[in-house]
Order: C-alpha cells, then structure tokens, then sequence
C-alpha cells in the first residue's frame, strides 16, 4: 500500500475530547500550525465524547477550516471513542497518529517522528520526565507488565496517547478489539508486539494540564485499570489466535528501535 495516493490525506490526527473548552482551540491551533510547517496532507478527527461544558462551541469556530472534522457522539468514555477514530482514521489517510486533547504531549515532538515513518510500520511516543502519583505508576507498570506477558514487551509506554501508525497495518488490529474497550491502545500495543511489524519508541516531553482535570479518580481508577487488563487479556487470545493463522504468510522485517538509549533488539 502506498504511503498516499495523489489527492489523498497522508495524515488524520486522532484527538478526543471531553470537557476541554479551557484549552481546545489553543491544542488544536498548535498541532496545525506544525503540521502546516511540516506541510503534511492531513485530516485532523477531533471526537467530542458527550461533552457537557462548552468545547463544542469552542470547536465550531475552528470547524471552518475544511481539514478538520468534527464527530459529535454521546459519551461512551475515552477508549470507545479513540477506537472510532481510528476506524475513521485508517479509511482517511495513509498513517494514522493518536494524541489527547489535554495538551500534557507537544506538537513540537512529532516532526521527529513522522521523519523517521519509513523506517517503521508504528511509532510510539514514550513520557519523558512524567511526574506521577503513587497509584498511577503502579498502574501503569503493572498495564506494562501485563502487555508484555500477554502478547510482548517491544512498546515502552503501551497506554500513551501519542502514536504514528501505518493504516494498512493498524486496520488488522481492529477488527479483534471491541467497541466497548476501555483501554484500546494496551491492545494495540501488544498486538503490534506480536506482529511483525518494526516498531519505534521514541521519548516525548510530557507536562502536567495547565486545565481542567482527569475524569478517573480515586477507587474509579482502580476499577477501571482492572477491567481494562482483563479486557487486555481477552483480546490477547484473540491476536494470538490471528498472528497464528498468519503464520507462513511472508514476513516484514522486523526491529525495535528506542530512541535515546541507543538500543536496538529484534522483534
């Protein structure tokens, strides 16, 4: 599959929303504004998961500019919505990159991978210098954990929204992930993992939201980090059971690459 086809997006940039009218247009204006520097074909899907406040107003006056599409749904939670912007995302443009709408993962990062994007089938964005409480870095090394028992430990940071990813490749993911998943990207991590695919982790600044707050708190964290593992472990029969088929199918190359530490293993 081609990278694009004349015409076409090269790009869609996946970004939902919930309850960010303090920042939106300045996190959507910012990302465009370095696309446009890089000159990049791209689609910009910003998914509105049921807002209550008034992101949908402050979206409507960037909505003018024919790059940008604007999907309103009633709130399903961030994985559902993120999944439906992938499905939208690989039938727009050649690649397909993920990122929150908090403005916690810059813009200014992202030249650097979409530069490298020949070299690999996906690359991923891991939090540099990111400050946690307690809770989410248990919860966060456990999901890694878990991620690399199940399927493979290739992805360093296998939750972060910040994630360049080849649209022929990602459309096999898919169809293995339900719609309800709270969690899509632990699987998208893994599943990659286990492919044959050439992976990159690549170091992103990561900053604390200057507003507004995280919608899981307290016990709900707890709550939710459980049912996204089991639901990681269900889809994981799934994909071994998929990568099993494929077995004897012809092969892409495959590496691993981290950025920063210098080191390179095979998949």
């Amino acid at each position: 599959m081609p990278e694009s086809l004349p015409g076409e997006h090269e790009l869609a940039v996946v970004m939902p929303v919930y309850n960010e009218e303090e920042c939106i247009q300045e996190v959507v204006s910012a990302w465009m504004a370095v696309l446009d520097k890089e000159g990049i074909r791209f689609r910009m899907l910003i998914l509105d998961d049921g807002s209550t406040d008034g992101s949908l107003d402050e979206l409507a006056e960037l909505a003018a500019d024919e790059r940008i599409t604007i999907i309103r749904k009633p709130n399903t939670g961030h994985g559902p919505t993120v999944l439906l912007g992938y499905r939208y995302g690989v039938e727009t443009a050649g690649w397909v990159f993920q990122v929150d709408s908090d403005g916690e993962m810059p813009p200014e990062s992202f030249p650097d991978l979409w530069h490298r994007r020949a070299e690999f089938n996906a690359l991923f964005g891991y939090r540099k210098e990111r400050r946690q409480q307690f809770a989410r870095w248990l919860i966060t090394r456990c999901s890694r954990l878990t991620v690399a028992c199940l399927l493979g430990g290739r992805v360093h940071d296998v939750n972060v929204p910040y994630r360049l990813m080849r649209s022929d490749v990602l459309v096999n993911v898919l169809p293995l992930i339900p719609e309800s998943t709270f969690a899509p990207n632990l699987v998208i991590a893994g599943a990659l993992s286990r492919m044959d695919c050439r992976l990159c982790n690549h170091p992103v600044p990561h900053t604390h939201r200057k507003t507004g707050c995280t919608s899981i708190r307290s016990w709900r964290l707890w709550k939710a980090s459980l049912k996204a593992l089991a639901q990681t472990c269900a889809c994981s029969l799934r994909i071994r059971r998929s990568v099993r088929k494929c077995k004897g199918r012809p092969r892409i190359a495959t590496n691993t690459t981290t950025v920063g530490s210098q080191s390179r293993s095979p998949g």
